[in-house]
């Protein structure tokens, strides 16, 4: 099985930053214009719809599951999909869906947690390299580059041994090795940026490098920041999979989707193999709708895209 990377060594920096815009009608025609590039892209509405459906599914567990969690019969074992059990059943007599949906909360939570965490941290870092500069720049890339080099499956393997084998655990690691991208990209957009007319205005009129940053530079940098937000959402639900799949992830009783591909790892081929198949299609309807979401915001925040 190959193991796939947390994140791509040389990223897609996303959009262009948009030219800034005066305010008032301006920042509402941008605005309008970059939802109505979303709309007109398929996929990514398709996307964003099925990960809606996915996340109001699983969070809403408590109310959509068929039956309750983790109710066991023992008596009854395996049984394949029925109306009345409409993913079947696992060796405990549990129900699938029922299962299946509580898990998700595991997986979705571990790939908002990290596209978060990751985000903010990268996207400040790398906004004050790019905009100081200088040896506080340099010191601050060699340091992301240390982060890079670092092997993030064997990091998290070793934490999830060493720690608690957690969601918490999981979300702090990929984030703590995953802010490097981000902040790489977010860079190197700043660097550009910051010797436009507006920021040298600002500084001119005394504005200070944090208020530079979070009033002029980050507004104009929101389309690469949501682009590669979203796409590390894919990333983390992957790498969180792949680990629990190897066994060294979410450990029972609690569950996530690659937990359960794991149990059910070795029923390819038996009247059983109903219980791989189920979150192996969750983990690649995310996956999608995730990548589908991240090419439409990309073409929506472009400003030189005509489709």
């Amino acid at each position: 099985m190959t193991i796939p990377s947390l994140y791509p060594a040389q990223p897609d920096p996303g959009p262009t930053p948009a030219t800034p815009l005066p305010p008032g009608n301006g920042d509402k025609s941008r605005r309008r214009l970059v939802v109505e590039r979303f709309l007109r892209h398929r996929m990514a509405v398709t996307g964003l719809i099925i990960l809606a459906a996915l996340m109001i599914c699983c969070y809403g567990a408590a109310w959509i599951a068929p039956h309750p969690r983790n109710a066991q019969d023992l008596l009854s074992g395996a049984v394949p999909p029925s109306g009345e059990h409409w993913l079947g059943t696992d060796d405990l007599g549990r129900d699938y869906l029922t299962e299946l949906l509580y898990a998700g909360q595991v997986s979705l939570t571990v790939g908002l947690g990290v596209a978060v965490l990751s985000t903010v941290v990268g996207t400040l870092v790398g906004a004050t390299a790019g905009l100081v500069g200088g040896w506080i720049d340099e010191l601050i890339m060699r340091v992301t580059d240390l982060f890079l080099i670092i092997p993030a499956i064997a990091l998290l393997a070793l934490a999830m041994q060493t720690l608690s084998p957690s969601p918490e655990t999981i979300v702090l690691v990929l984030a703590g090795l995953g802010w490097t991208v981000i902040a790489r990209v977010v860079r190197s957009q700043v660097i550009s940026l910051r010797e436009k007319e507006f920021v040298q205005a600002a500084r001119v009129l005394g504005a200070s490098k944090m208020s530079i940053i979070g009033r002029h530079l980050l507004p104009n940098l929101l389309g690469v920041i949501i682009v590669n937000a979203s796409l590390s959402v894919a990333a983390a639900i992957i790498l969180e999979s792949t680990l629990s799949f190897l066994g060294f992830g979410i450990q029972p009783p609690r569950s996530s989707w690659g937990n359960m591909l794991n149990q059910a790892a070795g029923l390819v081929g038996t009247p059983k193999d109903y219980l791989l198949y189920a979150p192996g299609v969750a983990i690649l309807l995310t996956v999608l709708a995730v990548n589908f979401l991240g090419d439409g915001l990309r073409d929506a925040f472009d400003h030189r895209s005509r489709q």
